[in-house]
């Protein structure tokens, strides 16, 4: 299985546009990215992200080191804007396409964007605050832009009339993407060059404080995680010929920095624009044929979940990998049992661009994120910063070439995280066993203190959800006279007939008494993160936010018995 023939060396010292430069040079005929029936080669994307770096260069004010925003779901004109603007020297902003407008403003405004790359259909939601932000240069990009032009026209109008009828933007003087791509737009590219310290991502992300911050990645951040994760995935992989089926969002690093890993030994890459749309992702099984299959627990869950999963031949697929959120048990033996297939779940955050740690496909063990990569260090930390004994529950602290150089404009709280030797506090609790595989436990701010004891939501999370009768499930702490905190149950269920005392007898049998939750509250979904993650902060924020309201209405109701 194992092959290093044919695969292309990454030169840390270089930057992100040599690297491009030998990618597109070594698989040139290769099929790089598709969606929806169309495909772009690699010699394709070359050609292409140059005219893009072109236009830049020629027809707008940017210079090297401004920010451009890209707000695209998964489209072939993802990676050709992706890699024009690396091209041009521009720094990257991902964007998620369906922010509002006031999620939208604070992105852009404190990046300092000077462009945006946007898709057609949400053109509407920019158009109402741009007039605040310091973006000069819009660009316009619609479904089936790089499609052949009859099927491509077909798709626009499908999508603009009846999929997706947005209102009209009110953006003066944009372009559209299809227009600057065609030949002659602009003069030949200027070639750029970085050093590995120059800025080239800006991810946002809340990071281990506070609200959203961007993670300044560099050209060495990027550069090193890429030749990190491709040492690994060259004892696994035939480079120029695996296949990744990747419907995860590529503005979320996790989907970014897998693509290009795959990217980086000659994959083809099929891009689902809508990961909701489990019927078309089947189809996209279907047809496609993948070899490598990146998602998270909730996706995994919904393909399980459909019957018509169970018809596809997936004796071809050969790599499965979860990130993002934790892997419950259940759900990680009933993948392994119907494709054959083991899930590698791995570890990272933004911060570390993104990846730390990730399983072996040939050696997973479910319930740790796997061993370390190359040149990355953890140390588990007490409360006071002191490092514990090997086997112990603490903080994880992480050191490598792949850490991020601060948050953007935000110094004080870059001293939070990030001392001057180079380790990062993530503001996670984990343990490290023998054999060197991380296990994480919770996020640090997540664990609830019940009577002195720490509860950790993901652990009772993954023991709940193995009920049966049980869709999905989220814990969070709420406050409490006694005992401090006490745990609430967030469950979905699958079908009717559960009840409160039935989930809470089934924890009473496998948690011991301080664990079980209080209080049990049924709901049809769980609050998620773009990227699927469960969002326990909105959950506690609603539940107190409830008994706020019983607490004025008791109130009010008090006062006007005084007044009768």
């Amino acid at each position: 299985m194992t092959t290093q023939s044919r695969h292309l060396s990454i030169d840390r010292s270089a930057d992100l546009n040599t690297f491009f430069s030998q990618l597109f040079l070594r698989y040139a005929q290769r099929p790089a990215f598709g969606h929806m029936g169309a495909t772009i080669s690699y010699a394709q994307l070359d050609l292409l992200s140059s005219q893009f770096a072109a236009w830049l260069q020629h027809h707008t004010t940017l210079q090297p080191g401004d920010r451009i925003a890209i707000q695209l779901p998964n489209l072939m004109q993802y990676p050709v804007v992706l890699v024009g603007a690396l091209r041009a020297g521009l720094v990257v902003v991902n964007t998620n396409p369906l922010y509002t407008p006031s999620e939208l403003e604070f992105q852009f405004v404190d990046s300092g964007a000077k462009a945006l790359v946007v898709f057609a259909p949400f053109a509407h939601l920019s158009g109402r605050i741009l007039h605040k932000t310091a973006i000069e240069t819009v660009i316009l990009t619609e479904i089936g832009d790089l499609h052949p032009p009859v099927k491509g026209c077909v798709l626009n109008l499908v999508l603009r009339y009846w999929k997706m009828r947005s209102p009209a933007h009110q953006i003066q003087n944009t372009i559209r993407l299809r227009d600057i791509l065609k030949p002659d737009a602009a003069p030949a590219m200027r070639e750029i060059r970085c050093a590995p310290q120059d800025l080239a991502l800006l991810q946002y992300t809340g990071g281990t404080t506070g609200p959203a911050k961007g993670a300044m990645l560099t050209q060495g951040n990027l550069l090193a995680n890429l030749d990190q994760l491709r040492e690994l995935l060259l004892k696994y992989t035939h480079p120029g010929e695996e296949r990744l089926l990747q419907p995860l969002p590529l503005y979320h690093i996790y989907a970014f920095m897998l693509t290009l890993a795959l990217t980086a030994i000659g994959s083809r890459t099929e891009l689902v624009p809508n990961p909701r749309d489990i019927k078309r992702l089947i189809a996209a099984f279907k047809s496609f044929r993948p070899t490598v299959f990146a998602g998270i627990n909730p996706l995994f869950s919904a393909l399980i979940s459909t019957p018509r999963f169970y018809e596809l031949d997936l004796k071809e697929l050969r790599i499965t990998i979860s990130g993002g959120m934790a892997l419950t048990h259940a759900l990680a033996r009933s993948w392994h049992k119907l494709t054959g297939c083991a899930i590698a779940e791995g570890y990272g955050l933004t911060e570390c661009s993104p990846v730390v740690c990730v399983n072996l496909p040939d050696a997973v063990r479910v319930g740790t994120v796997g061993p370390l990569l190359p040149e990355t260090q953890i140390s588990i930390r007490g409360e006071q910063g002191d490092e514990l004994p090997l086997g112990e529950v603490g903080e994880i602290w992480v050191k490598g070439p792949q850490v991020m150089s601060g948050y953007w404009q935000h110094p004080e709280e870059t001293e939070l995280v990030l001392t001057q030797d180079g380790w990062l506090d993530t503001g996670d609790i984990g343990v490290m066993d023998k054999d060197g595989y991380l296990k994480i436990i919770d996020r640090r701010k997540e664990v609830i203190n019940v009577s002195g004891f720490n509860v950790y939501p993901t652990e009772l999370e993954d023991i709940i959800s193995s009920h049966p009768d049980i869709e999905d499930c989220a814990v969070i702490g709420l406050p409490d006279a006694h005992t401090g905190e006490q745990i609430k149950l967030f469950v979905v269920p699958r079908r009717p007939g559960l009840t409160p005392q039935i989930v809470r007898a089934y924890c009473r049998e496998r948690l011991t008494a301080y664990k079980v939750p209080k209080s049990v509250e049924f709901c049809i979904s769980l609050p998620r993160s773009p990227v699927g993650k469960v969002l326990r902060r909105v959950l506690r924020e609603q539940v107190l936010s409830r008994h706020a309201r019983s607490d004025i209405d008791a109130d009010k109701h008090i006062q006007q018995g005084d007044m009768s």
